[in-house]
């Protein structure tokens, strides 16, 4: 993928930052960058800050070899090495995990978090070699601004003709239809005119924002800065649209010259710097995906989903570099995919969830190039929301999970008020996974196998001493062994 989406000057451009990065990196103590996206509402935020306070206090992490074994002496959070580059405010999303049991805001644009960890190593000859410490700095950032990379690829002919297409497939036609109707009626030979322009941008962003309900849970919705604009909000950057049936080139002072330059303007101002300057200096990534929303809004999201994940791993620079290479280029050599909110199902259906997020994965790393890259799945959940149990329904046991479902959660006609406990038998994944999935992208009546509801976050308990225990999680540690453990034998 970088291979089509970069210039001659844009890689010599990495390969000097990559070169300045590594220079300054060899006075200091060992580091690597993880990234962490993923879709809205996959559980980036809450994932950095179980792993941060897992790692902190000590949690309970049996899968994670380095403090299975005792060898992590400490791990400390330390001043990050991009100033520019907002903190992740790690201590405001606990105090809502821990004391007031609400789920912290969504990710909303780029942040990062040192977290340095000192260990005694497993070899001898590496403790006479290791300074025993890693620096860990992750960085998180929205997956929807990840899904903007293929675009660099692509003119604004192209562009303009796949967002027809892809918003014509009957899982998205009625959301689109006003947005449509309403670019049917612009010639895109009149003279630019900017409150058409405008009027084209706001129709075509409310249509993103539709795809984005619950109901529909669809998730390849580029541009990402159409759903998350910030301080470029109201910017000709971000005031364009897709035309219909575009031919030829651009007549100079037209509307479609107007659009076309501004799509160009965006990848050049928005993309190309988050590509540059975050994305290339990744050495290890995890993709958060919320399998369960999209089986809850059926085929149509689920294929979205896949559709969705396949550009996202083409996006990256999987590999892995030499002594020399490594000095100008940064290659992501592990990748995990992982499902969230493994904790809304009961612990039987955990490895089925494990084989739906692989066969999403699949079509996408095959496409890939993902050669020298471990690339990993896993169904988990950062903080485990829910415990187990049983209940007797006549003659019959039935598992079910228990939590504290959110306010406005509705089950079996009941709405809960966010307070109330209650037991919960969730259904089971099919044995067979692949009716889940439907690859022409349609929309149809297939009812969801298992209706997901949301919960509110445990109520932590406390040792013997009255302190507070890290937060619980369903294999969290294998999470953890994958993206580091390597760098701390």
């Amino acid at each position: 993928m970088s291979t089509s989406i970069t210039t001659f000057t844009d890689e010599a451009r990495i390969a000097f930052d990559t070169l300045s990065g590594r220079a300054t990196s060899m006075f200091s103590s060992p580091s690597l960058r993880l990234g962490v996206t993923g879709l809205s509402r996959a559980g980036k935020t809450v994932f950095i800050s179980a792993l941060v306070h897992n790692l902190i206090h000590g949690g309970r992490l049996p899968l994670f070899e380095a403090q299975k074994s005792g060898r992590i002496a400490r791990a400390i959070l330390e001043e990050q090495p991009d100033d520019a580059v907002p903190r992740f405010q790690y201590e405001d999303h606990i105090a809502a995990l821990v004391d007031e049991r609400v789920w912290p805001d969504s990710t909303r644009a780029i942040s990062e978090l040192r977290l340095t960890i000192e260990f005694e190593s497993a070899s001898g000859w590496n403790r006479l070699f290791s300074s025993g410490r890693l620096s860990v700095d992750i960085v998180d950032y929205p997956g929807e601004w990840l899904l903007d990379l293929p675009l660099l690829g692509k003119d604004y002919a192209e562009f303009s003709a796949d967002a027809f297409e892809l918003a014509s497939l009957p899982v998205r036609a009625n959301l689109s239809e006003e947005w449509r109707r309403l670019a049917d009626t612009i010639d895109a030979r009149d003279s630019a005119d900017e409150m058409t322009a405008r009027r084209l941008a706001e129709s075509f962003s409310a249509y993103l924002r539709s795809c984005k309900h619950d109901d529909r849970a669809l998730s390849t919705l580029p541009p990402g800065r159409f759903l998350m604009p910030g301080d470029l909000d109201g910017s000709p950057a971000l005031t364009f649209a897709p035309l219909p049936k575009l031919s030829g080139r651009a007549r100079g002072g037209s509307l479609h010259a107007m659009m076309e330059r501004r799509y160009e303007a965006y990848k050049t101002h928005v993309i190309k710097p988050f590509f540059r300057e975050h994305i290339t200096r990744l050495d290890r990534q995890i993709v958060l995906i919320d399998a369960m929303q999209a089986m809850n809004a059926g085929p149509g999201a689920v294929a979205d989903l896949e559709r969705a994940l396949t550009e996202i791993l083409a996006c990256f620079r999987p590999g892995r570099g030499n002594f020399m290479t490594d000095f100008f280029t940064r290659r992501i050599d592990r990748i995990l995919v992982a499902a969230t909110k493994a904790d809304h199902l009961h612990h039987q259906s955990h490895d089925r969830l494990q084989s739906i997020v692989r066969r999403l994965s699949d079509r996408a790393i095959k496409r890939a190039d993902f050669s020298g890259a471990a690339v990993e799945v896993l169904a988990m959940a950062a903080v485990r929301a829910t415990r187990e149990g049983s209940v007797k329904q006549g003659r019959e046991t039935l598992p079910v999970i228990i939590g504290t479902p959110l306010k406005g959660e509705t089950i079996g006609g009941e709405t809960f008020d966010g307070k109330t406990e209650t037991a919960v038998f969730p259904g089971d994944l099919p044995a067979s996974i692949e009716g889940i999935f439907n690859d022409d992208g349609k929309a149809d009546d297939t009812p969801a196998p298992v209706r997901f509801v949301r919960f509110r976050p445990p109520k932590l308990e406390r040792d013997a001493g009255g302190l507070k225990l890290s937060l619980p999680h369903i294999r969290l540690d294998r999470a953890v062994q994958f993206l580091i453990g390597d760098r701390l034998a």
